[in-house]
């Protein structure tokens, strides 16, 4: 296989490039007034506006041909249908599958995974229903006040994201703690306070044996056997969710208390299984359905749009014609909402760990740039903080 600037579509980018690389937006809106209508998309609630960016009418044309000459409709249609489009380890890539709301199968290696999804997915639902009605009671028959999730990575910027971003949905009397640091500052600061009687402990990992998270996880049970001491009653303050049910199980945790989650999902897309479950315990699980059903919504307008009204794809071709020919290392995510404050670091896992990539998927290297840097901060601050080189320094920032 040829590599990517081989192509003829990437060379006509290129042209093209050096033709439009001084343009000025201001030059951009004065020659079309009506640029946002033509360079902007709305997919139910969501606006997407893309006009204020350094692309033309032939831009968008050129950009879309590279996606079509790098097939990229081909390989989402095989991701939907389960194939093992991760050829590093030979497994799908359906994370997809979570939020499915269309009543059809999805298949991975000619089985329907929605049975045991849905499975699942119904019995995080009914836990995390249990906690919030003060059903679910702990050793000494009071309810739970406190539910601390450990994990890393997936396991954790996920859910710490939403349920920061979901607040105001949120149950007030039931507060939600998130554990990942090694340092043990970060559990001993966190369980401060709390009352071994009266808090859940979520052990999130889809390996189970991750080091910071079973590091954390010893602490919480060592903590928990100081004030409840039979090992027998943990189970109304351990759960786990993970692919590895006998390491959980062999931890300690009952198995009735363990949630599955699968090897064809990435940590980093795995928020829509069972690792929501400290979501759907802070929103509720009618809240946590309608989250799936928006994810769902958003996938079936990546698998069904064309590519020239594909929100995904526009945004992802944007970030090839910034990082490959403009030159800009980094990308900028700056929400001004401050329930957002985390999305700028789940973004950074989503698309760092995602396109931090040094060879294609023959395992040769590429000679183009695979992603950027990206960083973020609440808007309103950063105004204060970094927007000075932003607006005033050498770098470009989109």
């Amino acid at each position: 296989m040829s590599q990517l600037t081989d192509l003829p579509a990437w060379q006509n980018l290129a042209d093209h490039f050096e033709k439009v690389k001084d343009l000025h937006m201001r030059d951009l809106f004065a020659q079309a007034p009506d640029r946002f209508d033509r360079f902007s998309l709305r997919l139910n609630d969501i606006l997407f506006d893309f006009s204020k960016n350094r692309v033309t009418d032939e831009t968008m044309r050129l950009l879309l041909a590279l996606a079509e000459a790098c097939d990229v409709e081909q390989w989402r249609d095989r991701m939907f249908a389960g194939e093992p489009v991760n050829h590093t380890e030979q497994r799908a890539v359906l994370h997809t599958a979570l939020r499915n709301q269309s009543g059809q199968p999805m298949m991975v290696e000619g089985v329907d995974v929605m049975p045991e999804v849905q499975s699942e997915l119904a019995r995080a639902k009914d836990l995390a229903e249990a906690i919030r009605t003060r059903r679910w009671r702990g050793a000494s028959n009071q309810p739970i006040t406190d539910v601390v999730s450990i994990g890393i990575g997936g396991s954790n910027l996920g859910p710490l994201m939403a349920t920061e971003a979901l607040r105001p949905y949120a149950i007030h009397d039931l507060r939600i703690h998130y554990v990942s640091n090694i340092d043990e500052n970060h559990i001993i600061n966190t369980l401060e306070g709390l009352n071994p009687e009266t808090t859940l402990f979520i052990v999130a990992s889809k390996s189970f044996t991750t080091q910071e998270a079973m590091v954390n996880a010893a602490t919480a049970r060592e903590w928990l056997l100081n004030k409840i001491p039979n090992e027998l009653d943990l189970r109304r303050h351990l759960v786990a969710v993970t692919a590895n049910v006998d390491a959980a199980e062999a931890f300690g945790i009952a198995r009735e208390n363990v949630f599955k989650m699968w090897d064809w999902v990435g940590g980093r897309y795995s928020m829509w299984s069972a690792i929501g479950l400290p979501i759907a315990i802070s929103i509720g699980p009618e809240n946590f359905d309608d989250l799936l059903s928006g994810a769902f919504a958003v996938d079936e307008h990546f698998r069904t749009a064309p590519l020239s009204e594909n929100i995904p794809v526009i945004m992802a071709l944007l970030g090839v014609w910034y990082n490959n020919f403009f030159g800009a290392e980094s990308l900028a995510v700056l929400p001004y909402d401050q329930n957002m404050h985390r999305f700028p670091a789940y973004l950074q896992q989503a698309d760092m760990e995602s396109n931090g990539k040094q060879v294609d998927r023959q395992g040769s290297a590429v000679d183009y740039t695979t992603g950027p840097v990206l960083f973020g901060e609440i808007g309103i601050a950063s105004q204060h903080a970094f927007y000075q080189l932003l607006h005033q320094g050498t770098k470009l920032v989109p």
